[in-house]
């Protein structure tokens, strides 16, 4: 017989953060909409990809940085906890914050798709919702399995109101407070 889950006591915020604390380095956790979640592992092209982001933004915006895994408190009253695979913030934003920054000041969370079951649910679904909730301002999901890249901005009300999806090889401009324009035509190579 299959044990009920709704009866299962959900895991606190408190509960999760000790967990990950003690969790090996090779496995990363996110507790989104009140579940953990295993993050994959990341492959050589989705760190290239992150990489060539990151030179844009410095180029662009020197007074920002691309921060790589930084954990930000997510969703309505900060019952989430995720490690977004860029946060663009003003350099030095994460100085004294621990293991888990607020998402004030933050300007843009940014996920790359991975190849695993859980990708649709997680990037396409519930990060959009936890972070318009935190009220990040963009977030970009550069999706490698279908070549393109969605900016979502606008965040009202835990949902991001605006929603705009290009192929890879557009000029993609991110909207305000980010304000660059990325020619993403050497993302064609990623798409896998």
């Amino acid at each position: 017989m299959t044990p009920r889950t709704e009866n299962r006591p959900q895991m606190s915020v408190e509960e999760f953060e000790e967990l990950e604390r003690h969790a090996p380095e090779t496995v990363r956790l996110e507790f989104i909409k009140g579940k953990v979640q295993v993050k994959p592992v990341t492959d050589g092209n989705h760190d290239q990809i992150i990489a060539w982001l990151q030179r844009l933004c410095m180029q662009h915006r020197p007074e920002l940085w691309l921060y790589g895994e930084r954990g930000v408190k997510v969703e309505s009253y900060r019952k989430g906890r995720a490690r977004p695979d860029g946060v663009l913030a003003p350099f030095g934003f994460p100085a004294g914050h621990g293991d888990w920054s607020e998402a004030k000041g933050v300007l843009m969370a940014v996920e790359v798709t991975s190849h695993d079951a859980d990708t649709h649910q997680r990037d396409r679904v519930e990060k959009p919702d936890g972070y318009a909730a935190a009220g990040i301002p963009v977030y970009l999901l550069i999706d490698r399995d279908d070549g393109s890249v969605v900016v979502f901005n606008q965040p009202e009300e835990g949902r991001y109101r605006h929603e705009e999806k290009l192929p890879f090889g557009a000029t993609v401009k991110l909207p305000d407070p980010v304000n660059i324009t990325l020619d993403t035509e050497p993302l064609k190579e990623f798409v896998d």
